[in-house]
């Protein structure tokens, strides 16, 4: 049984957790892992899906409604006899037999979960109660990717897992900051009421390919920009830092805390703090030197301070990341390049 939250010592497990499939006790036959993952064709759920099949053993099922995703993203393994692509909409109930499931769905960027905010609320209240459904029936373990925007306009720097947060309920990002936290909520009462193995990763700021190129996160702002030789837009005052982790870290940091023994929440992130104009600069310096730094109006309820406090995942997955900011971003200007078409200045 996983430990119990680091956000509060004294939880009890009522139940002992549902029973997987017999397959997992035959002794005859060795069946594959079979692994569900939500909102597998986006972003950060294509890299988890590519280490996932790189283990043999993994048998991986994908469902998307392609709102923010792509079936770009997974070419690669279409047609593959391990890999099983469903167009569904988590919103709605799916049955499938499953070991583990990987809970990504969810628009991540604000231009569209502001976009559709309702729809962003249902998918992170209906669309986890559907998956924890499903884990309660199939006696699957699964993983919830949360995310930093819990902590709101955090009153505590850097973040640990214990601080509560400073949200605002009725602002234009609350769709997004509340269903996450009321998600969060739905895991652990399932896992109190019904004995579920839940895991719980809080995700701080992440890029790399395969990131929408206008999806208004700012790293992907600042790369496509520096591409168009646009104007880089940072935000007022600029001062305003984030901490930026490489995915293929943040996938290694899912994956160990999904096979370990502790329920979370814990954060997955870079510690390395950067002000927007410090990217900005960065940016301009590695990509395109020509190209100037614009000052904008800010967003409401834009955060001023994000940094993980990442000493729970050192201690209890042995997770930190490696890749350096100035080692990724040329990754991710490589991947944008092909995309938009821009070929490199001589």
């Amino acid at each position: 049984m996983a430990n119990n939250s680091t956000n509060g010592e004294h939880q009890t497990t009522t139940k002992p957790p549902p029973l997987p499939s017999p397959l997992r006790f035959s002794k005859f036959f060795q069946s594959n892992m079979r692994i569900l993952v939500t909102g597998g064709a986006g972003f950060i759920g294509s890299h988890l899906v590519d280490r996932l099949m790189e283990n043999e053993k993994n048998e991986v099922i994908v469902v998307d409604n392609y709102f923010t995703g792509s079936k770009d993203n997974l070419k690669k393994w279409i047609g593959h006899p391990r890999f099983e692509l469903i167009r569904h909409d988590v919103t709605e109930t799916l049955l499938v037999e499953v070991d583990r499931i990987y809970h990504l769905a969810c628009p991540a960027s604000p231009i569209f979960y502001k976009y559709n905010p309702v729809k962003t609320i249902k998918t992170n209240v209906i669309g986890t109660l559907n998956m924890l459904g499903l884990a309660k029936r199939v006696g699957a373990r699964i993983l919830l990717t949360s995310t930093s925007e819990v902590y709101g306009d955090p009153l505590v720097h850097p973040q640990p897992e214990s601080y509560w947060g400073n949200v605002n309920p009725i602002g234009v990002r609350s769709c997004y900051d509340e269903g996450k936290r009321v998600a969060e909520t739905l895991m652990f009462d399932y896992h109190r009421q019904h004995g579920i193995e839940i895991r719980i990763a809080r995700i701080f700021n992440t890029y790399g390919p395969r990131m929408n190129i206008d999806d208004g996160r700012v790293v992907s702002n600042f790369i496509a920009q520096a591409l168009r030789d646009e104007p880089l837009t940072v935000q007022n005052p600029g001062t305003q830092t984030r901490s930026f982790c490489y995915v293929s870290d943040l996938v290694d940091g899912l994956i160990r805390l999904m096979e370990g023994e502790h329920t979370g929440p814990i954060n997955l992130g870079n510690p390395g703090e950067f002000t927007m104009l410090e990217l900005a600069e960065t940016v301009k310096e590695l990509i395109n030197p020509e190209v100037e730094i614009k000052r904008v109006e800010n967003t409401p309820d834009d955060p001023r301070q994000r940094k993980p406090d990442i000493t729970k995942a050192k201690e209890l997955l042995g997770w930190e990341p490696k890749i350096k900011l100035r080692e990724g971003l040329p990754l991710m200007e490589e991947d944008f390049r092909l995309r938009l078409g821009a070929n490199k200045k001589k």
